[in-house]
């Protein structure tokens, strides 16, 4: 109800400024008595990558870079929250203008670059939050580092991460640094799953809990790219993949005055492409590994369609900007187990 208010002054400012606003606002309001306190909707709980999730609707990562909000975010009633990404280094992104409304289309384009404080500070926040839920934190490599030395990142990040994590997701599917999706390649990925997933191994034993890997992959991606990782995926016995991150194409907004605006798109226009990959996602994986459907999600009836294309999971962004937390509720109640009526 708030945010219907709310929302056309939102839009009135820059995307980023309200991007801002707007955390600020969530940050503030988790310690106030207005909101209650880190509550999660336990209505529907499922077991994902051995995991006790308190529903299946999530956040998507890249609303909230450096875990300053979790708190608040909480508040809305997500079974878990996905922060970051975040790199080993702070970096400040890619110059502004960076993210754009397109409202005809309820979309999204952004090339924010993997603005972020940096481990010391995700880790800081991590810290000092309340939240007793589900925590994803989506690991990436920063702008300047080789992507040779990609796998350097990853695992710095992993093991700086990895005791604070209730799983970890490996973004190498974000459109807004340079060569970063060429690490969905067959003998990049595999390289690069190699090296995570003895990291994985290892931290496990010294930390006596293993925490679950998920591969974040992109929308624009052919059958056969998708057969490589689905593949590699199998060999390398990652624990879930999630599908999908942003897409660069523009034939969904072709003609937009925005429609050169370089980034990736995500909103209405991601959710046939997106739903379509999960799908095929599910076909090759034979339920083998659990899939997370995220891409363009704006009503209940969006996220029940990626549970019925093979997803276990949903998560939401683009959608909050446009419909705000009521699309949380009515995603959960849209993706609640439903009993069978006997023939």
């Amino acid at each position: 109800m708030l945010y219907r208010f709310a929302r056309p002054l939102l839009f009135a400012l820059d995307a980023e400024t309200a991007h801002d606003l707007t955390l600020a606002s969530l940050k503030l309001l988790a310690g106030t008595p207005l909101a209650p306190h880190c509550r999660m909707d336990h209505g529907d709980p499922v077991q994902v990558m051995g995991i006790q999730f308190a529903n299946r609707v999530g956040l998507a990562a890249g609303l909230d870079k450096n875990g300053e909000c979790i708190d608040g975010l909480a508040t809305l009633g997500f079974g878990f929250v996905e922060v970051g990404t975040v790199t080993p280094r702070a970096q400040p992104g890619n110059p502004k203008p960076r993210l754009f409304r397109l409202p005809e289309h309820q979309a999204i384009i952004n090339r924010m670059g993997f603005n972020n404080g940096g481990l010391d500070t995700l880790i800081a926040n991590v810290k000092s939050a309340r939240y007793q839920g589900v925590l994803g934190i989506n690991i990436g490599k920063n702008f300047d580092t080789p992507i040779e030395r990609a796998a350097d990142d990853y695992v710095a990040c992993l093991y700086r991460v990895y005791p604070y994590a209730s799983y970890v997701a490996v973004n190498i599917s974000s459109p807004n640094t340079r060569d970063l999706r060429q690490l969905q390649g067959g003998d990049e990925l595999d390289a690069l799953l190699g090296r995570l997933k003895d990291a994985q191994a290892r931290l496990a034993e010294r930390h006596s809990r293993y925490t679950p890997l998920a591969l974040k992959i992109a929308p624009d991606l052919d059958d056969s790219q998708l057969t490589t990782i689905c593949d590699a995926l199998r060999w390398h016995r990652v624990d879930a993949v999630i599908a999908t991150n942003t897409t660069i194409s523009r034939e969904a907004i072709a003609g937009h005055p925005l429609e050169s605006e370089s980034g990736g798109l995500s909103g209405g226009p991601l959710l046939h492409r997106s739903t379509e990959v999960v799908a095929e996602l599910a076909k090759k994986l034979k339920g083998e590994i659990p899939i997370i459907g995220v891409g363009g999600i704006l009503c209940g009836e969006d996220a029940r369609a990626k549970l019925a294309a093979g997803a276990s999971l949903v998560q939401i962004y683009s959608g909050l900007i446009y419909r705000g937390p009521a699309l949380v509720r009515e995603a959960i109640s849209a993706t609640r187990s439903r009993p069978t009526m006997p023939p």
